[in-house]
């Protein structure tokens, strides 16, 4: 249309000033610019052939033009902004077209202007614009209008006469290219230049290319991830020009600029760069492009060429040889075809291609030296795509490979393989749910990753030069502090470093970096996990650190990062091989010649460095600070303590054949200094306070490091020793407690924490002296009496209204401390009371103190004084709170001690031995108060008090109990369960909420009470949910006080909360799968028993949700049928069960297996057949409808063998339920569907059900009535289950030779022959043959199976429930809390089905037949996402001349073109050109055409192509193709997504569109997606993420005719 337009102008006149100066005139519209571009270059054309007119007057005319016209036109545009970039207004787009004319006009121009000049100078102005604009935001100014002369004038420049001007607009627009990195002005610059002016300067000759090029390898160009994007983007720009050109005629730009991009090192590192660091799709779309195209350059090219090698010894980045052709285009098409499916984010796509990734290696690595030949970082980036995927399941694929390297192949080192480890391998390896189990695996299974990790580390580390090893897991472990990592993926990293071979690798720079990780990366809740990743890290340092290289104090001081609580418990596995270590390396330890932390100089031996240790610690510290100094740290008395045990062990090692008493000598020699000191702690009043404080804090971490884990202490010798040797030093200890607890001698703040520690140290001595025999007069004796009374009388004495100075008050708190200690202690130990029940004068005191009284502050003169205390002195708030608490602790022993003596109304007489008792009312209020002053963490003595308040309180003053609960609840509400306070705080409120007092109480009166207490129970449930526990511990202290007697009266408490039993016997959530996760974790942790410490320290809570059904169950189990009040409230549970079953089906007709439906019937079931035992005729008769009823609903295969199996054991107790049984299958075949099968399975076990019936014979003829009437019915899954009952039934009618049935034998028969002797392999055949071996019709015996083991574990195994549901046996033993009888017989399974696999047969709701597939066959090909290898472009005439052959169609031709030469299939181009041609489009380009004559092609076309304009573009010729297009006003609309690709519907098309679809593998080149003006995307909510190119071409040109239509129709309004 354009060139008869021109035709047309050029008839009216031949004088082009004429037709040149009638354009310039008026607006300066698109239209008009676009018209007079092309004049310009039809004269242009007519010039070149020599057939132009008015020779000299048209240079002049386009000088006239430019000068006059179009570079003013162009500065008028400068300051017009340009818009978004990616979605520009109808003003912006219009500027658009307005400049790109302007442009091709302007270079038409300088052509037509016959000298250099024209072209030279406007090149200048330009550059000289786009220097001053720079990308200004949104191109504003003259930067945008200033790349379109540039881009227009560029190659009209003289390469050798203008090379410094070309070489200026290079570097200019290299910078402009490079600056954009990030999203903005100068990113849309930088898609300009490279769009629009780089690829005009490849055109212009060798300086503009040495410029560009030289700018991007200098070697102070920035790196990084970030630069990746732009530079991939210039180099793709001019990728055709930095690559030799094969084949050509002429001397390409590359070749004379003496430049090949395949011997640049930096352009191959940029590429990697882009293949495997980038984040976004395009740039690693061009990096494929670039390193395809050098691939194919040198496959053509055919000569040697290497890129400079690196300064190691390794291969190059790049290299090709002649030579090995075959084998190096093997081997790139494999890396481009998985570096393009990975593209695609989908694992069905992308495993079928990860074998050949397996090839890649193989061509890597020389059979011959065993060198690398391929760089092997290239294989990384592989690795390292994958890595970052967002597909999880691809990243752990990704990880599982790269892990399995070295399993079947040995690779020659490569530190950039070490690097990768250390770097993107451990990244990866920081995300848990990589670590889950594998479909199949148990529960409690190792990890296999975790086991490939260790695997993979350990052949590794074996295959590493003994150089490299040290500094490589040096960097590893360091890798492993840069991060707080989960609780899972650290564990796995610390066992696979534990299995490393022992080797001396590591020196104190590494036992440092352990020790980070022990205490930077232990943040986790997940304790079990924590302890048992100290174990493994404490193994790593034993097997990994050099000796000689480090001290006994390195070894010291890292042992303390250790928690002993956790992991380093005394006798565990742990221990004894950290003893077995320090004894063999014992002399080998480096002597240090610089003083330890604590001032002592190193000695080799373990024994003298200990004993000067304790030395040395116990030896007065220089920096004594009189009596208001702070308490010291506990560090070093942790340390002292934890090597002399060590040491002690170590020694007992040695002279475990020899000598005993040894032992005890060098424990002896140890601890005199500490001894020595203790014993004259009741003589010496002027031992320094620090001395006492260090000897006390040491005395205290000795007894508690030297308990042994997991076994009694009473057969530990060096705890005897300990502790005969402490003992002798009791009467000492306990005088110098009594006299600085009751002598006036604490009176500062930090006297308090030593308050604190002289009450830990008494308690501990009582225990001692408890656990060798309580004699009354020993040293402990005398001391709490005195200590007692003087605490009392302290306390009394200040009552007196004494000025409260800041020693007054520390003193109260000190005396009410010990007080509080004093009654916990003997509440604790009955053998300790020292009194008659009577009560004394601390009982008196207690009952008439006044609660919650607090301490008042010091008086103003001694606030100084009081905030200038150490650090370590807390807030008087919390002093206070502490004091309140010991108020609670001691009238908690009161209330026990003397729970009568408490007044439950005010006229009620008290005993006169108490006259000043509380009164309960009043207390209870006292404890309501307490509960909102105490924090959480004091709260516990308030809970016990208020258990014995509220019971006589409940009937009385119902409303006031009620608020304690809810206030009790808020507080519990409120704690983490992380937080350690949480688990204690619970179970004081559980027993205080629930006591069986209470709970008898609140129901008799059935009031407020009793309804605040459910509604607590149901919130306790769903709480659990969060907090894993907490139902565990409701429902065990509940069973645990109904059963102490399993009396009439403690089951009618139960009764009235059977609800609680209820939901525990149905209890379990589905868990996430990051928790789910953390428990396989923990069971695998557990499953290792003793060989993991942490299993014997950190003691086992229990806290499992199958634990609350165990517990529920165990307590049914323990009821018995024949006590009345037992049977009735087994009877209401069944109900309830029953009940609830329904409503859980009701809810939902239809559910999924393991859902959390199926798992609640699944439950419920299995607690109806532990009670069945229990039910009489009776009862049953009121059920029995429920059970078949529920045998009618489509359930979930598992609960169908429950109902079965029960219905089963109900038939064979009570025969007399049959008639109803029979009725079953008279329901009508519409609406028993394919439930009846449930019925049939029924009957193939009805030798059991018979088993106790004399006469058999009626029962097997009614029996064979309905099966064979079920073996005719339509449904295949119902012929099955009747075939396989009619075998059953007809087998024992044989045996029993019943005459009457004789009639029937011909029938039966031949059926049950003509199933068994079917013909063929189909599924019929073989269906037949599963069910007959299916577990439940041949191994299961109702009565022999029926035990907790086949109902909780084999059952729930076999039928495919997940492994969440099976509770194993071990379970029910370990859970001791409520202890079955000894006889209790029905544990476990006595048969063979334990022994079985899961049946591959399963029961159908719908009664589909279940049908055998093919093994699927192996994938033979793959989806292939590359480039056609091979590009052959000839020369053709570009010239478009498709109007012509419009006008003869006589249609009207809209303006959208849609370009289609990079696809392929003509099955896709066949559709394109009809929808093309069925909305109007104006041309449909295609590669070749050729391909309208495959009949493909014409099948989908139906003749389109005669009625629709076709251009034959060749691929390589599109850029040129499109830049055309761009002069000539279209918007280049690319279909591809991208980082800025717009969504289709938010997308407004211009008028003259032209649409460019990509190829069908690899979808739009890289080098053509700069040419784009804009990228659409169809909008998807689907798992799939591409289309069919001829869909999405047919959706965008729907929408583009939509569009326009909306348009017209709007005008035409």
């Amino acid at each position: 249309m354009e060139r008869v337009l021109a035709d047309a102008l050029l008839s009216q006149s031949r004088d082009p000033r004429v037709l040149l100066g009638a354009l310039c005139r008026g607006e300066a519209s698109a239209e008009r610019v676009e018209t007079l571009c092309f004049l310009l270059q039809r004269l242009e054309d007519e010039e070149a052939r020599g057939g132009g007119g008015g020779a000299g007057a048209l240079p002049e005319a386009a000088r006239e033009v430019a000068a006059g016209y179009l570079v003013p036109l162009l500065r008028g545009l400068r300051g017009c902004p340009a818009g978004c970039a990616d979605d520009p207004g109808p003003a912006a787009r219009q500027r658009r077209r307005v400049l790109r004319a302007a442009g091709a006009a302007l270079r038409s121009c300088a052509r037509l202007a016959g000298g250099p000049q024209l072209a030279a100078a406007l090149a200048e102005e330009a550059l000289c614009d786009l220097l001053s604009a720079g990308p200004a935001p949104g191109l504003e100014g003259a930067a945008e209008a200033a790349v379109e002369v540039l881009a227009a004038v560029g190659p009209c420049l003289r390469p050798h006469e203008d090379a410094p001007l070309l070489e200026r607009v290079a570097r200019a627009a290299l910078a402009l290219a490079l600056g954009g990195d990030k999203a903005g002005p100068s990113q849309d610059a930088a898609a300009l230049v490279a769009g629009r002016l780089l690829p005009a300067l490849g055109r212009c000759g060798g300086a503009a290319l040495r410029a560009v090029w030289g700018g991007l390898v200098v070697p102070g160009m920035p790196e990084g991830p970030g630069r990746v994007g732009s530079q991939l983007l210039i180099l793709s720009a001019l990728a055709e020009k930095l690559l030799p050109e094969p084949g050509a005629d002429s001397v390409p730009a590359a070749r004379e600029a003496g430049l090949d991009a395949r011997r640049c090192g930096r352009f191959w590192s940029t590429v990697q760069a882009g293949l495997a660091w980038s984040e976004d799709a395009l740039t690693r779309k061009r990096a494929r492009y670039l390193l395809q195209r050098a691939v194919e350059v040198s496959a053509e090219l055919g000569t040697d060429c290497a890129c400079a090698a690196d300064e190691g010894a390794g291969p190059s980045l790049f290299w090709w040889s002649e030579k090995k052709k075959d084998e190096l285009l093997k081997f790139w098409e494999n890396y481009i075809l998985i570096m393009e499916t990975l593209e695609g984010n989908q694992i069905h796509v992308i495993k079928p291609v990860l074998p050949k990734l397996n090839s890649l290696f193989e061509y890597a690595v020389s059979e011959e030296n065993g060198c690398w030949l391929f760089h092997p970082s290239w294989h990384l980036c592989i690795y390292k795509r994958m890595f970052e995927s967002e597909n999880k399941i691809l990243t752990k694929e990704g990880v599982t490979h790269f892990l399995e390297l070295y399993e079947t192949r040995i690779l020659p080192f490569s530190p950039e393989i070490s690097e990768f480890i250390i770097g993107p391998l451990m990244d990866a390896l920081s995300e848990s749910s990589l670590y889950s189990r594998s479909p199949g695996q148990l529960i409690g299974s190792v990890s296999p990753l975790g086991l490939k990790l260790q695997k993979f580390l350990v052949t590794y580390i074996s295959f590493l030069p003994e150089e490299i090893k040290s500094s490589f897991l040096l960097k590893f472990i360091q890798k492993m502090t840069s991060r707080h990592w989960c609780a899972v993926p650290i564990l796995f990293l610390s066992k696979a470093l534990a299995n490393v071979p022992r080797c001396k690798a590591l020196g104190i720079e590494g036992l440092l970096a352990l020790r980070d990780v022990l205490q930077c990366t232990m943040i986790t809740h997940q304790i079990l996990l924590r302890g048992a990743a100290q174990c493994y890290l404490l193994q790593t340092a034993m097997n990994l650190v050099d000796v000689e290289k480090v001290s006994l104090s390195d070894i010291s001081t890292f042992l303390m990062s250790v928690r002993q609580e956790e992991s380093l418990g005394r006798g565990t596995s742990l221990w004894m091989q950290l003893c077995d270590w320090l004894r063999i390396n014992e002399s080998c330890f480096r002597q240090s010649s610089t003083c330890s932390s604590i001032g002592l100089h190193e000695t080799s031996s373990l024994n003298a460095y200990v004993r000067n240790l304790v030395q040395e610690y116990i030896r007065s510290p220089a920096w004594e600070g009189g009596e208001n100094s702070c308490m010291p740290d506990w560090f070093e008395a942790k340390l002292v303590a934890l090597m002399v045990l060590l040491a002690i062990d170590v020694e007992r090692m040695k002279s475990q054949y020899s000598e005993k008493r040894r032992t005890q000598n060098v424990l002896r020699i140890f601890l005199d200094p500490l001894l020595d000191a203790l014993v004259k702690f009741g003589t010496n009043a002027y031992m320094p306070l620090l001395k006492t404080d260090r000897c006390l804090q040491l005395l205290l971490k000795l007894l508690h490091t030297c308990l042994l884990k997991g076994s009694s202490t009473r057969d530990d010798e060096v705890f005897t020793l300990l502790q005969n040797f402490i003992m002798s030093t009791t009467e000492s200890i306990s005088e110098f407690i009594l006299r600085r607890l009751t002598m006036n001698e604490l009176s500062t703040v930090p006297d308090l924490d030593r308050c604190h520690l002289y009450l830990m140290v008494l308690t501990e001595l009582i225990n001692l002296h408890l656990n060798v025999g309580w004699k009354r007069g020993n040293p402990i004796w005398r001391v709490i009496s005195p200590l007692k009374n003087a605490s009392v009388r302290h306390l009394q004495e200040m009552d007196h209204g004494q000025e409260p100075t800041l020693g007054r008050q520390i003193q109260r708190a000190v005396s009410m401390a010990a007080l509080a200690m004093v009654c916990e202690v003997i509440s604790q130990k009955p053998e300790l009371q020292l009194d008659s029940l009577d009560a004394g004068p601390p009982e008196t005191f207690i009952s008439s103190l006044q609660l919650n009284q607090t301490l008042q502050k010091p008086h103003a003169e001694e606030e100084s004084s009081f905030f200038e205390e150490s650090s370590s002195s807390q807030g008087w708030g919390k002093i206070v709170a502490q004091y309140i608490h010991d108020q609670w602790v001691c009238l908690s022993f009161l209330l026990r001690k003397c729970p009568t003596l408490i007044p439950a109304s005010e006229g009620e007489i008290l005993e006169p031995t108490l006259p000043a008792a509380p009164m309960a009312v009043r207390t209870l209020q006292s404890a309501l108060e307490a509960l909102t002053v105490l924090p959480s963490e004091q709260v516990l003595p308030v809970f016990r008090c208020m258990r014995i308040l509220v019971p006589k309180l409940l009937t009385t003053s119902e409303p006031l109990c009620i608020e304690s609960f809810d206030m009790a609840w808020k507080i519990i509400a409120s704690l983490s369960n992380t937080q350690l306070i949480f688990w204690s705080n619970f179970k004081a409120f559980v027993q205080f909420v629930f006591d069986p007092k209470v709970l008898t109480i609140a129901a008799k009166i059935k009031g407020q009470a009793y309804f605040k207490i459910k509604e607590i129970m149901y919130r306790i449930i769903e709480m659990s949910a969060i907090k894993t526990g907490v139902f565990n511990i409701l429902i065990s202290y509940c069973c645990r006080s109904w059963v102490v007697s399993a009396s009439n009266v403690s089951l009618s408490i139960a009764k009235n909360y059977s609800e609680l039993i209820l939901e525990a016997c149905i209890f379990g959530t589905v868990f996430r799968r990051d928790q789910r996760l953390i428990q396989d974790v923990q069971t695998f942790i557990e499953n290792l028993g003793h060989e993991c410490a942490a299993n014997v320290v950190i003691e086992n809570t229990k806290r499992e949700d199958h634990y609350v059904r165990i517990c529920a169950v165990k307590f049914l189990c323990l009821l018995d049928g024949s006590n009345m009040s037992h049977k009735l409230f087994m009877e209401d549970l069944a109900i309830k069960l029953l009940d609830k079953d329904e409503l859980v089906s009701k809810s939902r007709t239809r559910y999924y297996v393991n859902s959390q439906q199926h798992r609640v019937k699944n439950r419920i079931w299995q607690t109806l057949l532990v009670l069945f035992p229990k039910f009489d005729q009776n009862f049953l008769n009121k059920i029995i409808d429920k059970i078949f009823q529920a045998g009618f609903i489509n359930n979930q295969a598992s609960i169908k063998y429950f109902i079965e199996w029960i219905i089963i054991l109900i038939l064979h107790k009570f025969p007399q339920f049959l008639p109803k049984f029979w009725n079953c299958f008279s329901y009508g075949e519409e609406n028993l569907k394919t439930s009846i099968c449930t019925f049939l399975s029924v009957l193939s076990h009805l030798d059991i059900i018979t088993e106790n019936i004399l006469e058999k014979k009626p029962i097997l003829k009614q029996a064979l009535i309905v099966v064979l009437h079920w073996c005719f019915n339509h449904n295949f899954s119902t012929r099955l289950y009747a075939l396989v009952a009619l075998k059953k039934t007809w087998s024992m009618c044989k045996g029993l030779r019943v005459e009457e049935l004789e009639a029937l034998t011909s029938v039966i028969e031949s059926s049950l022959s003509q199933v068994e002797n079917m013909h063929g392999a189909g599924s019929a055949k073989k269906n037949w043959q599963r069910i007959q071996e299916h577990f439940f019709f041949t191994a299961f015996h109702p009565l022999k199976d029926y035990c907790l083991e086949t109902i909780f574990y084999i059952l729930p195994r076999l039928s495919g429930l997940i492994e969440d549901e099976w509770i194993a046996i071990g379970k029910f033993t370990r859970f001791t809390d409520i202890p079955l009888d000894a006889g209790f017989q029905w544990y476990l399974s006595t048969t063979q089905l334990c022994e079985l696999k899961p049946s591959d047969w399963s029961q159908q709701d719908i009664g589909s037949n279940s049908i055998e597939a093919g093994n699927q066959s192996e994938w033979t090909d793959v989806q292939k996402k590359i480039i056609p290898w091979k590009n052959h472009v000839p020369d053709f005439d570009l010239e478009l001349v498709f109007q012509d052959r419009a006008a003869k169609l006589g249609k009207s031709i809209s303006r959208l073109i849609v370009v289609a030469s990079l696809i392929d299939k003509p099955t896709n181009l066949g559709g394109l050109c009809r929808t093309c041609e069925v909305f109007g489009a104006a041309a449909l380009v295609i590669g070749n055409l050729q391909c309208v004559r495959d009949k493909q092609f014409q099948h989908l076309s139906v003749s389109a192509e005669q009625w629709l304009p076709l251009v034959e573009v060749k691929p390589p010729q599109l850029i040129d193709y499109l830049q055309q297009k761009k002069a000539e006003g279209y918007t280049i609309v690319g279909v591809e997504q991208t980082a800025k690709s717009l969504d289709l519907t938010q997308y407004c098309f211009p008028e003259k569109s032209l649409l460019l679809l990509g190829n069908e593998r690899e979808g739009i080149p890289a080098n053509l997606i700069q040419q784009l003006d804009v990228c659409v995307e169809i909008p998807q909510q689907g798992i799939v993420r591409s289309l069919n190119v001829h869909v999405s071409g047919a959706l965008l040109i729907w929408e583009y005719i939509r569009q326009q239509l909306l348009k017209q129709g709007g005008s035409a309004a």
